[in-house]
């Protein structure tokens, strides 16, 4: 079950990163968890583990890193495809 929440809360993160920096409408729900995912864990690595929890997920850290992860990834996505 905690499996399941993970996924669901990677989801949102990812969810939310998109909608910061607006390629949100551009990714599916698979590229939605994996930035959430990704982007908990680099944020974690990076600010620590402060905030609200959900699912073990630091909340505020791993949104900043989905941020983080979604603007890098769209960068080189567009970069390579010049």
């Amino acid at each position: 079950m905690h499996v399941l929440w993970v996924l669901i809360i990677g989801a949102v993160i990812g969810a939310i990163a998109g909608a910061i920096t607006s390629k949100g409408t551009s990714m599916g729900w698979i590229a939605n968890i994996v930035a959430g995912l990704v982007g908990s864990y680099v944020g974690q690595t990076i600010l620590g583990n402060w905030g609200p929890h959900l699912a073990d997920m630091a909340l505020i850290p791993s949104i900043i890193g989905a941020v983080i992860v979604v603007v890098v990834v769209s960068f080189l996505v567009n970069r390579f495809n010049k």
